[in-house]
């Protein structure tokens, strides 16, 4: 599925752009021009990364200091331990598209249990 974002022109260099979906993702512009597209929610606990800093393909967690690299979801610090999913960026006539991964998102546990109705 193919998801409008925004038109580039709205998304600044070093900047974020959450999409309400479910779960939510959130798209980064990066410095280098580069427009990358991952699950918004850290693997460790319910944080957006959205809200986190961005540092070249790297994005910080706010929470706990996590890093992810943009490109390919994996961890690069801890506590976290899984990686997030990412999704692929279409630029299409200057608007931005996620294109949404089929792959099983790693969600942190807090928010698993609560869309398993309390079972984990």
């Amino acid at each position: 599925m193919r998801i409008p974002v925004c038109p580039l022109a709205d998304l600044p260099r070093g900047e974020a752009h959450r999409l309400e979906t479910e779960p939510p993702i959130a798209v980064f512009h990066t410095e280098d021009g580069e427009v990358y597209a991952i699950d918004d929610t850290c693997t460790h606990q319910d944080a957006s990364l959205a809200d986190g800093w961005l540092d070249g393909c790297e994005v910080e967690c706010p929470l706990h200091a996590s890093k992810f690299d943009l490109r390919t979801g994996c961890v690069d610090a801890p506590p976290a331990k899984r990686p997030v999913r990412t999704h692929e960026v279409v630029i299409e006539d200057g608007m931005v598209y996620a294109v949404l991964s089929q792959a099983e998102p790693n969600l942190p546990p807090s928010i698993t249990s609560r869309l398993n109705g309390g079972h984990t």
